[in-house]
């Protein structure tokens, strides 16, 4: 059981007595504290933690790590010393726990903690089907053993080690998410966590703005192969030579998978079935098995196969695998929903990629109904972003029969796509989504199959929430 002691004894030279009290959550956000959790105070660019701590504790946290004192009123106890601390018996609770880096101390009781449990870690990176990978992941290793992953979109350097705080003694296998901006980020969620297998989706120009460059994009993901042990795995990308390139800069023994016989582990015979998922012909060691699964478009064909590949690996059979694979619970980002008119909205909303806007432009294009795009800003993209808009909007103009744009960056979509053969009258470029929405009341036709797709910044969840009402 996590208690206050945990946090103590990692942090300083303090000895326990078995009288501290348990920490029920460990929160970054004041809002998210309940009765018996710690709140973390950190600095952000807009936003100082320290000024939280009163409304935490007023939420029912009974402690927090602070990097100074913050008022007479709570008891303190000061870590930054090599002295065992002076914790006073039956001291008044709340108390702030004073470190000289609250993330670092954050960071150093994740490690600590995750250090107590023997579950095998599955770290997952790459620039797109981090989170799907994850998922689907869990449910195929859940087919046989206790399995913990990380909840939601938790891969960061802040997120991560709050999430760790949830693994448990019965966990066997842990499927982690990790995310990065820039370099450094994920070598650090491998020092937390200890990865035993590494599975890499593919490379693309994702956080190009903040990590600089596409080397160094690739650099950032290499951390995770580069930190696995020699009895490890890397469980790479046949299909993406910037994932193949990882190959010379890890000790682990490497699985590959893709769509071609040169992969351990491929597929071929793929055929998308719009709604009712995707069917292939999976090949592994002269085996072959037919299988479909409940994921929408063909790019989770890969999904499935990184699964599928983590799945050999821990050594289950085909049957437990197959189980996971069609696990309709899972959980992703991609959703259907109806919308005005008998049209069918895909909600695509949570973030965009070159990468992943293609692939939803293909799911687009395998469902019937006359194909509307609807595309925001791509962000983060840096000195590509022209470039990687353009290239949108050519595939779009081989998919779409109409095409709206929201933001000032889409609008080289819509000016490519013209370019490339759809029609003027077909293409409509708007600056915002609020916009987009009452042009989208009457510009939507009976029975349209609808994407909505665009980087968070743009705020594309309104048109889905707007549309919404008609359901």
């Amino acid at each position: 059981m996590l208690t206050l002691a945990h946090f103590l004894q990692t942090l300083s030279t303090y000895e326990a007595t078995g009288h501290e009290p348990a920490v029920s959550r460990v929160v970054m956000d004041s809002r998210e504290a309940v009765p018996g959790s710690l709140f973390v105070a950190t600095k952000g660019e807009m936003v100082d933690g320290h000024e939280f701590v009163t409304a935490a504790f007023k939420q029912g946290a009974i402690a927090a790590l602070v990097d100074r004192p913050i008022s007479d009123t709570y008891t303190t106890i000061d870590l930054r010393t090599t002295e065992p601390p002076a914790v006073p018996l039956g001291a008044p609770k709340p108390v702030c726990l004073v470190v000289e880096d609250t993330i670092a101390a954050l960071q150093a009781s994740a490690k600590a903690w995750r250090a107590r449990f023997p579950a095998e870690v599955i770290g997952i990176t790459g620039s797109v089907g981090k989170t799907s990978t994850k998922e689907l992941t869990h449910a195929v290793l859940s087919s046989r053993y206790c399995t913990f992953k990380s909840p939601g979109n938790r891969n960061s350097i802040l997120g991560l080690p709050l999430a760790l705080f949830d693994l448990q003694p019965e966990n066997e296998k842990a499927v982690l998410e990790m995310g990065m901006y820039t370099t450094g980020e994920i070598a650090t969620l491998c020092d937390m966590t200890s990865p035993q297998v590494g599975v890499v989706t593919l490379v693309g120009a994702v956080h190009l703005e903040r990590a600089g460059s596409m080397e160094n994009i690739v650099k950032a993901k290499r951390e995770l192969v580069e930190a696995l042990p020699a009895d490890g795995t890397a469980v790479l990308n046949k299909d993406d030579a910037r994932v193949m390139s990882m190959a010379d800069h890890t000790q682990a023994r490497i699985f590959t998978y893709g769509l071609s016989s040169a992969a351990d582990l491929w597929a071929d015979n793929i055929y998308s079935m719009g709604l009712d998922g995707v069917r292939f012909t999976l090949h592994h060691k002269g085996e072959s098995l037919v299988v479909q699964v409940p994921l929408l478009g063909r790019h989770s064909v890969h999904t499935s196969l990184r699964a599928a590949a983590v799945g050999l690996i821990e050594g289950l059979t085909w049957d437990e695998i197959l189980h996971g694979l069609r696990n309709t619970a899972v959980q992703l980002r991609l959703v259907t929903v109806p919308g005005p008119k008998n049209s069918l909205i895909i909600d695509d909303t949570y973030n965009a990629s070159p990468d992943s806007v293609r692939a939803a432009l293909n799911l687009m294009h395998d469902i019937d109904g006359r194909s509307v795009a609807v595309l925001g800003d791509m962000l983060e993209l840096g000195q590509l972003e022209e470039q990687a808009h353009r290239q949108v909007g050519r595939r779009v103009a081989e998919v779409a029969k109409l095409l709206v744009t929201v933001g000032q960056r889409a609008r080289w979509i819509g000016q490519e796509a013209i370019a490339s053969g759809l029609p003027q009258d077909k293409v409509v470029m708007l600056d915002d989504a609020t916009t987009a929405v009452s042009t989208l009341e009457e510009l939507i036709e009976e029975n349209d199959t609808v994407l909505v797709k665009g980087s968070l910044g743009m705020r594309m969840d309104q048109i889905i929430n707007a549309l919404g009402r008609y359901n």
